[in-house]
């Protein structure tokens, strides 16, 4: 049999670590299997045509919330276009309400629930055997002449520590991020997280761990991302992987962890110090400030040690630290996000990700959604329309918020000017995002694309606006200075700073 696993992956430089487990996973029992990743920007054409050629007699796909729309009208062309074809669907987008997916998707064949690489190797041998599908511990499937939908229980929890290492029959790409898993489930339950939904937690020995990232630091890739949903719940265990990996570092090679920052202690903060610059990158989930908003969602963090250990991490310098809000969770309104949002900009992270609920399958407030009185889309990504605390319009406001903020702060490069602002506006860092991204809408800018030079102009027009421009055009010169070239900074003073 010739089958195929595939995925549309968000962008280019992102692979999709799900498929190399499942490809090693049955690969000893379907000679014929291979791999073939595209992207959401790739046309439909396209991949129907490649996939159509590849003349397949199984089609697989990975399933998420970004590619989810994409993938079912691609395979419901491929059923038509050869109704022999066998079509199975797995991932988080399709496992949470797996019977009625079926029932609407009458062109999937075969659907895995839970984790998929003990079921993806048994249906794989099946497939090349007697096709017993009901011998297939947590597949879903289309009973034989009737159509009938059938549903195997779940099968046992897999054994992480004996999962083969899943880069063995692929090349480390060097312009591709790796992700990488040293450990699986999540100790905490937050209630907006499918994470939460794996309460088991299972780790690779950190022999196995080490083994797995000298072939990485070996082919000199770029970036290594951990997949694990807290990288340092176990103390001990970060500790000694951050000093390993700077003992081993070859200076090209930087690793991405999720972290907690309140299990952050003054050991591990002063070996991180030592660090070299741009070895580690950190993102750290804050979300909120509101601790009503927090005790809600089941988060248990220490808010005074994570400010105060983000705090550490930024003055550190050599590490980019990325933290995270999200807007719309329960009981948090229009004003009280805006405190949240001064309270953890104030930190001086490299980027403040303003992110926005989505009520996921399987998770605990989608399931409470209309106690909590959230409107939300119907279809993925499931994000979140309103609630009793935060109108839709008010989240739209939100949205413009997050447009410039990504802009001028997640993009870097108006450091002083932004300084400047904010303590000059004299309102906090929130109200200035909130005025600059009103006056950003209200001109027009949002409909196009702008060249960075472009929005030194936008916002030296804003400060104008708020009769600031003389005093706010020294400090972009500055700014632009440290961000451009000298051919460019030439170019642009020639040009000057009207809007073209």
């Amino acid at each position: 049999m010739k089958v195929l696993l595939t995925t549309l992956n968000s962008k280019y430089v992102h692979g999709n670590l799900a498929l190399k487990y499942l490809y090693t996973a049955g690969k000893p029992f379907c000679p014929g299997l291979e791999i073939r990743e595209f992207t959401i920007n790739n046309s439909r054409d396209y991949v129907f045509g490649e996939l159509v050629m590849g003349d397949y007699d199984a089609v697989c796909f990975s399933c998420y919330i970004w590619n989810i729309r994409q993938t079912l009208e691609l395979a419901q062309d491929l059923k038509n276009a050869n109704p022999r074809l066998w079509i199975l669907f797995g991932g988080p987008e399709v496992s949470y309400d797996w019977e009625s997916f079926m029932v609407r998707n009458p062109f999937v064949d075969f659907l895995i629930t839970g984790e998929g690489e003990g079921v993806f190797a048994q249906w794989c041998r099946q497939l090349e055997g007697n096709q017993a599908w009901e011998q297939v511990a947590g597949l879903v499937f289309r009973g034989k002449g009737n159509g009938r939908i059938l549903a195997n229980p779940p099968g046992t929890p897999l054994d992480f520590k004996k999962i083969p290492f899943p880069y063995e029959d692929f090349p480390c790409e060097r312009d591709k991020v790796i992700y990488y898993e040293a450990s699986r489930g999540c100790p905490f339950n937050c209630g907006y997280c499918i994470s939460s939904l794996d309460k088991t937690m299972r780790v690779l020995p950190l022999k196995r761990v080490k083994q797995d990232l000298s072939r990485f630091l070996k082919a000199r890739v770029k970036q290594v991302k951990f997949l694990d949903r807290t990288f340092n719940w176990d103390r001990q265990r970060s500790l000694e992987l951050f000093s390993w990996l700077m003992d081993q570092d070859q200076g090209v090679t930087n690793f991405h962890f999720e972290i907690c920052a309140d299990l952050l202690d003054e050991e591990i903060l002063r070996v991180l110090g030592q660090a070299r610059k741009g070895l580690f990158q950190f993102e750290i989930g804050i979300q909120s400030t509101n601790e009503k908003t927090l005790k809600a969602v089941n988060r248990t963090s220490d808010l005074e040690k994570t400010f105060a250990h983000v705090r550490r991490l930024v003055s550190l310098g050599n590490s980019h630290i990325h933290v995270d809000l999200i807007a719309g969770l329960p009981y948090e309104d229009y004003h009280s996000f805006a405190k949240s949002f001064d309270q953890v900009y104030g930190l001086g992270a490299d980027n403040l990700q303003l992110g926005f609920l989505k009520l996921l399958k399987g998770t605990e407030l989608r399931k409470r959604a209309k106690d909590l009185g959230y409107v939300y889309m119907e279809n993925a990504p499931y994000q979140v329309i309103g609630s009793d605390c935060l109108s839709p319009r008010e989240v739209c406001q939100l949205k413009q918020v997050e447009t410039v903020l990504d802009l001028y702060h997640n993009r870097g490069g108006f450091e002083n000017a932004l300084d400047w602002g904010i303590q000059s506006y004299g309102k906090g860092a929130f109200a200035f995002f909130e005025a600059f991204s009103q006056y950003f809408h209200s001109q027009g800018f949002q409909h196009r694309s702008h060249k960075k030079e472009d929005l030194y102009r936008i916002f030296y027009a804003f400060g104008c606006f708020l009769e600031q421009g003389e005093s706010l055009k020294s400090l972009l010169e500055t700014d632009l200075e440290a961000t451009m070239n000298f051919d460019a900074v030439k170019k642009f003073k020639k040009k000057g700073w009207d809007i073209p």
